[in-house]
């Protein structure tokens, strides 16, 4: 068609710029592709997914639609442009995404239409580690309201990525040393069969354990038992596990990436973790003399739930970091539970998983369980360790979690040891108030008023009462700090001697005086009201920026 066709052609089929449509010059595509953040193709291609999907035409006017064409195609093609966008926006699909190429025929000019896809459910779709949205004639990052939207949209079974038959893949892309490690596993997990599995061959093996789906090797398979050299067929996927070894400053020390098959990797990066013995207070008969830093099943069980719950069509990484006292583990993809509580504190196993097909197959081979009790068992062996409850912190698209290998607080750990019968929800709950992390305010009047914890918000700390029974009576007092009496005859003294100070010198005077509990900022707000105390009862008063002792104080 001519140049004057192509444009009543765009104005009928793509008529207006809205949520689900968008013109752009984009002459030269060297940078436009993947360029500039909030402006380049793959910032619009999020826009659009994250509604209802919709189309870019490029090569045009902004606002009038008058055919420029593309001058430089730098080296995509109609063919290679969809595998570049599928690498930099994470969980964008690939059905439905495709360039139709139209060139006019009187001015050789060529303008392409960027099909773009709807959003998986659940998955919103990124550029520039964001997710955007458009509003009017902008792009925004996506509203709170949208991305809650999306992320509790229905999943379906055709959805589940790990269920996808690997085309191309065989038997041959399979590492052996993983499927005899998965018949070990499945027969620890089934040993009542373990006489039948050593006549299986390998696909039948396959079969049974639900590695693999009607003979065909999937997604899944691949993933726990392919050949490293086999990664290209999960491609834009990266299936990988990255060890971080890090100082107390966070300065790396060593690191080392772990591919496919990932079943064996899982077991290289434990060996990798320094698991040192660890030694409890000397002092105390509660505790043994010393035990691992870790237990090596909640490592497995932190690493294994990484693997199982991995958004791969985000094609992010999964990562493990070792510090000198803490494992912190993280993964891509949203918390479809919403939050940690929800999975605690229900009886049955959650209805949904991201990865259905995967986490079958793992439950098969003895990497995890699917009744919902992993996440709730880390908590109870911590407790029955005396150590800190795992950290956990969830974002829209990455989960990590923090387990510590040392006790954080002895109040507190004497307290577990002392006190079998605290519920685990209570244990949860004091540690948050140990942490200095915030809990509700139900949460909170539900401690103090078991007499667990006390003092002001935001500085709730153990009891006296726990403090009593954990013989901690002197940290206590240290925590709570002395009475303000003595703090108000201090200032009292001082203006004795030297007639006046400004509120500086009384800071210097009491802040290496006041309770630990307190950080800088708040024992400057502790002086200022114990000066504006002395000041209400008359003992003081202000004299420009000066205090000076009341000339008609009453002491």
């Amino acid at each position: 068609m001519t140049a004057l066709e192509l444009q009543n052609y765009l104005k009928a089929h793509y008529p207006k710029e809205n949520e689900s449509c968008e013109w752009k010059e984009f002459k030269n595509l060297k940078h436009s592709i993947s360029g500039a953040k909030g402006e380049d193709l793959a910032t619009y291609i999020s826009a659009i997914a994250n509604m209802s999907g919709g189309h870019i035409v490029i090569g045009v006017k902004d606002g009038t639609l008058d055919i420029v064409g593309i001058g430089n195609f730098h080296d995509y093609t109609p063919e290679t442009l969809p595998r570049r966008l599928l690498g930099v926006c994470p969980s964008l699909s690939s059905e439905g995404l495709s360039v139709e190429a139209i060139t006019t025929t009187d001015t050789q000019q060529t303008v392409w239409i960027i099909h773009t896809p709807k959003h998986l459910p659940r998955k919103p779709v990124y550029a520039h580690n964001k997710a955007w949205q458009r509003s009017g004639d902008s792009l925004i990052e996506l509203r709170p309201e949208r991305e809650a939207s999306i992320l509790v949209e229905p999943l379906g079974k055709a959805d589940d990525w790990s269920a996808h038959i690997c085309v191309g893949a065989t038997l041959e892309n399979l590492d052996p040393e993983a499927i005899r490690l998965a018949r070990e596993e499945y027969i620890t997990k089934h040993p009542k069969l373990s006489e039948e599995v050593a006549q299986w061959d390998d696909q039948t093996f396959l079969n049974k354990a639900k590695l693999t789906l009607d003979s065909k090797i999937t997604n899944s398979t691949l993933l726990l038992l392919g050949k490293a050299e086999s990664i290209h067929l999960l491609s834009p996927a990266v299936p990988r596990i990255t060890w971080v070894l890090k100082d107390r400053d966070g300065i790396e020390q060593g690191y080392e990436h772990f591919g496919l098959p990932l079943l064996v990797s899982a077991q290289k990066v434990h060996a990798k973790i320094r698991n040192y013995k660890y030694r409890y207070m000397a002092d105390s008969k509660l505790f043994p003399d010393e035990i691992d830093k870790y237990d090596p099943w909640i490592i497995y069980e932190a690493l294994h739930n990484c693997i199982a719950h991995q958004d791969y069509e985000m094609n992010g990484r999964i990562n493990v970091v070792e510090f000198p006292d803490k494992l912190v583990f993280s993964n891509v993809g949203s918390f479809i539970p919403e939050n940690v509580e929800n999975v605690i504190e229900r009886d049955a196993p959650p209805e949904l998983y991201r990865n259905p097909f995967l986490c079958q197959a793992m439950v098969e081979i003895n990497m995890i369980d699917t009744i919902g009790s992993g996440i709730k068992r880390i908590y109870s062996k911590l407790r029955q360790r005396f150590f800190p409850m795992p950290n956990y912190q969830i974002e829209p698209a990455r989960v990590q979690v923090t387990i510590f290998g040392q006790i954080l607080d002895e109040r507190y750990s004497k307290l577990l040891a002392t006190n079998q019968e605290l519920s685990l929800h209570d244990v949860i709950a004091l540690d948050r108030v140990v942490k200095n992390l915030p809990s509700d305010d139900a949460t909170l009047k539900d401690l103090r008023d078991k007499g667990l914890i006390e003092g002001r918000k935001p500085n709730y700390h153990v009891s006296s009462h726990v403090a009593k029974q954990t013989n901690q009576q002197d940290e206590y007092m240290k925590m709570r700090g002395i009475d303000d009496e003595y703090y108000q005859a201090m200032i009292i003294k001082y203006l004795g001697k030297f007639e006046k100070a400004k509120k500086v010198d009384f800071e210097k005077l009491l802040l290496d005086k006041l309770p630990d509990i307190l950080d800088e900022k708040q024992k400057k707000n502790k002086v200022k009201n114990i000066l504006q105390k002395l000041r209400t009862i008359g003992i003081v008063e202000t004299v420009g920026y000066d205090w000076i002792l009341s000339k008609t104080k009453k002491l």
